[in-house]
């Protein structure tokens, strides 16, 4: 069902400053840049490989208010990892698959996620207690 890890999202208090030091440190560039208001966030989306599923990437992950998802979770976490991100091929069909499996959804149908993909979160609790994303690449 999974193709690849299509990306880890970091939760981070300075998107500017984490830019940096994965850009510095590991060679990382920015491919995308976005502000979701739905999701409450601005993200930036650093490419680390292509594989024959599609790229890898780090999604950095910036609140844009502190009651938002993530805002929530630096509150209490504090910076880092946020959650785990896999390719599918088609997400409403892995969305399918999944809840017949007994895990829960958070969402009942996919929604638009970064660079024009289309995503789908599951419940942590189902799922080892890790916030997990399911994620069909746009077409390109």
């Amino acid at each position: 069902m999974f193709l690849r890890i299509d990306h880890i999202g970091i939760a981070c208090r300075d998107l500017e400053e984490q830019i940096s030091l994965f850009s510095d440190t590991f060679d990382l560039t920015v491919v995308a840049r976005e502000v979701n208001e739905e999701q409450g966030v601005k993200e930036a989306m650093l490419h680390i490989s292509d594989g024959e599923g599609g790229g890898s990437y780090i999604q950095l992950l910036e609140p844009l208010t502190e009651d938002s998802p993530v805002g929530k979770f630096l509150a209490k976490r504090g910076e880092g990892v946020h959650h785990v991100a896999f390719g599918v091929q088609d997400v409403t069909d892995a969305m399918g698959k999944i809840s017949e499996r007994g895990v829960r959804l958070l969402d009942e149908r996919p929604r638009h996620g970064s660079m024009d993909s289309r995503i789908a979160f599951l419940h942590p609790k189902d799922v080892g207690g890790m916030l997990t994303e399911l994620v069909q690449a746009a077409r390109r």
